[in-house]
């Protein structure tokens, strides 16, 4: 079988991934600010209620897109170019279905829109056209060559998805904020978010076409195989309702009971929390189809011993952006909104448990949907988002916002976290091997949670001005918590492990470190 370049790949992937998240990042922020003070703070509700509709929607997509790029991993590794052509052939007449499903039943939802929002509209809006247009979007998406987008993520090359997507979006925030300047039309913002996604497509399609001229959709499956990526799509349903829960439903309970303006409150705290959420998971999109393949062609003790290593990298920095939240949530917040749209410290601290326990989540989620493991694991999604949502319905009328966040979080750490890894180590590694897995999770957590209490006591004394605080309370979050990262773990063989990592993605950039730390390459 043949070995996909893992290291050059992923590589590749997190660097033009980081570049598009970081930009993602900061102008998707300078739009959110336009629209705050250009249109106003319920225009931003409305964008997220609309958002998480549609979402919602989604179900309809059944996780075919996961289930088809599995199924690509094994001829991939043997160069079967005509399975994969049929595959994709089958992927294209999927998503044809799946967007006329989504069309359907998104009009026929057209008519209880305005039931989901508690309190007052913007004037002059017809939230019924807005919806409508936001829909079109989506159904675009599956119908626009979506299908080809597999290639590329089954050969890990992402890093072409994200150059086209930086261009593209480029070519949307240009357009959105010059009708936000000159027009303050909130009808034609949603026009462009809607010729742009159409863009995207073809552009990525033919990209596509270009790298890997000779995967054309044509052959059939054999019965077999289609039977078995039909039971794929059936175990990864669950799945994909638990995922559209935990996304969607926060917003909408919000929307139902607490309104517009307390949702873009909330969405503004969300929106920095996943910023920094995206710049993690593009290493886990970079190695999710290196993940796939080494499973195919290594041993249990060699992918076991990179989940140490990927959990040590991820609990390193999820752990620093956590500290980094805690400490500098509320000195940006009131610089970039105001103290009237800011949340209470004890909101702050949940977002950060929220944003720990999430990227540990996404760690095991990314093992499961590499391994196609998802017959095993397709009652425990479901179970998990149930929990969240009864639990969301009663706390927001309890505690309000402080509901909703904590609900999300005792439904994954009670709930969705320990079935997860029960499963993993059962299908996936050897379950001897859980025990002591939970030993090194639990000391990095210990770990983390005196970094942050330690540097939060520090920079809890620096009280100046608001820009000055965060200059300063950020150069202590750099400093602190990575020196004491740096002396609880420099003698575990994960820190080993992870410097020779990266040392191979840099292409040898840290051999003088190694050499100095007596470590071989």
């Amino acid at each position: 079988m043949a070995k996909l370049e893992r290291t050059k790949n992923a590589t590749r992937n997190i660097i033009f991934g980081v570049i598009l998240k970081v930009y993602q990042i900061i102008v998707p922020f300078l739009m959110r600010t336009a629209m705050i003070y250009l249109m106003g703070v319920q225009y931003l509700g409305l964008n997220s209620l609309f958002t998480s509709i549609l979402q919602m929607l989604n179900l309809a997509e059944l996780g075919v897109g996961s289930a088809m790029i599995y199924s690509m991993y094994k001829p991939i590794a043997e160069d079967d170019n005509a399975t994969i052509c049929a595959l994709m052939k089958l992927y294209k007449n999927y998503y044809r279905v799946i967007g006329l499903i989504i069309a359907v039943i998104g009009c026929a939802l057209t008519p209880f829109i305005p039931k989901l929002i508690s309190g007052d509209v913007p004037d002059n809006l017809n939230v019924y056209l807005l919806y409508l247009l936001n829909l079109g979007a989506t159904v675009l998406s599956y119908w626009l060559y979506a299908y080809k987008n597999s290639i590329l993520q089954a050969h890990q090359r992402v890093d072409i998805v994200s150059k086209v997507t930086l261009i593209t979006s480029t070519i949307q925030y240009s357009l959105q904020l010059l009708v936000l300047w000159l027009f303050k039309d909130y009808y034609l913002y949603v026009i462009v978010l809607l010729a742009t996604q159409a863009l995207t497509n073809i552009a990525t399609a033919m990209c596509a076409d270009r790298i890997y001229p000779q995967f054309k959709p044509k052959g059939q499956i054999a019965a077999e195989e289609k039977k078995a990526i039909n039971n794929r799509i059936k175990d990864l349903f669950t799945s994909k309702i638990g995922g559209i829960i935990y996304d969607s439903a926060d917003t909408i309970v919000i929307s139902s009971f607490l309104g517009l303006t307390a949702l873009a409150i909330y969405q503004n705290y969300f929106y920095i929390l996943n910023a920094i959420t995206g710049l993690i998971t593009v290493v886990f999109s970079a190695c999710t189809a290196g993940i796939g393949n080494s499973i195919v062609v290594e041993t249990k003790e060699k992918n076991y011993i990179d989940l140490n290593k990927f959990t040590f990298i991820i609990c390193w920095g999820a752990g620093f952006c956590a500290v980094c939240l805690l400490c500098l949530y509320q000195p940006f917040m009131e610089l970039w909104v105001g103290k009237d749209l800011m949340l209470s410290s004890s909101a702050v601290i949940c977002f950060v448990v929220y944003f720990f326990v999430r990227q540990l989540n996404s760690l095991f989620n990314t093992y499961k949907d590499a391994s196609g493991m998802w017959h095993e694991d397709r009652f425990r999604p479901l179970v998990a988002a149930l929990t969240n949502l009864v639990l969301n319905l009663i706390l927001v009328q309890l505690i309000g916002l402080y509901g909703i966040l904590i609900s999300t979080v005792l439904a994954i750490v009670c709930v969705g976290m320990p079935w997860l890894l029960h499963n993993l180590f059962t299908v996936i590694f050897e379950k001897k091997h859980l025990f002591g897995y939970l030993k090194k999770l639990l000391y990095y957590c210990c770990v983390i949670f005196v970094s942050c209490i330690a540097t939060y006591f520090i920079c809890s004394k620096v009280n100046a001005g608001l820009i000055v605080t965060l200059v300063a309370r950020g150069a202590i979050c750099v400093i602190l918590p990575n020196l004491i990262y740096l002396l609880a773990y420099y003698k575990r063989i994960e820190f080993t492990d992870s410097l020779l990592l990266v040392n191979k993605m840099t292409k040898g950039k840290l051999r003088g470190i190694l050499t100095k730390l007596g470590m071989r390459e």
